[in-house]
């Protein structure tokens, strides 16, 4: 549980790629006895490459992250896991290029494992963040260093033009298992 108003956003970020995954889930299961669905694989790329990757770990990437080192580097942590982090990030990327490549070349089995790579990273890497990470940030930051979080966190979110589109994709897939 944590008490960062900046943290409870990433963590609801999290729960909103979660509903995603959750149906990329259900057509990889589906997959193995149809066709590739290239607007359901088009819209999935649009929504990792833009919120996921783009939106969210750009707000960990850019701003808790480097935060969290200096932290780390002042002591503030008994060790410091954002170059693991920033490894499952590197990896998540990887695999939507495959996914990429396979939904471009029409190769199922390419698809299929780029999709399994990247659920198998992408919900292990969110429970390490929602439950080491995260706690271990909202307890050593400062409350100047969780609010100057969040003021950043708050000028991406009003940057972000294509949040009524992400959001759409999350509404349609919620209770779609």
């Amino acid at each position: 549980m944590v008490n960062s108003d900046a943290l409870k956003i990433l963590i609801k970020e999290h729960e909103n790629i979660l509903i995603v995954v959750e149906r990329l889930e259900k057509e990889l299961k589906e997959l193995k006895n149809k066709e590739i669905d290239t607007d359901f694989f088009e819209k999935i790329i649009k929504f990792i490459r833009g919120y996921a990757d783009k939106f969210h770990h750009a707000k960990e990437e850019d701003i808790l992250f480097k935060e969290f080192n200096k932290c780390a580097e002042e002591g503030c942590v008994h060790c410091n896991p954002v170059e693991q982090m920033l490894f499952e990030h590197d990896e998540g990327r990887k695999n939507l290029k495959l996914i990429e490549a396979g939904l471009k070349e029409k190769n199922k089995t390419k698809l299929i494992e780029g999709v399994k790579g990247y659920i198998s990273i992408i919900k292990e890497h969110i429970f390490k963040e929602d439950n080491i990470l995260y706690p271990m940030a909202d307890s050593a930051f400062s409350t100047n260093t969780k609010n100057k979080i969040l003021s950043k966190f708050k000028l991406i979110e009003q940057k972000e033009k294509d949040m009524k589109y992400y959001y759409g994709i999350i509404k349609s897939f919620e209770g779609k298992k």
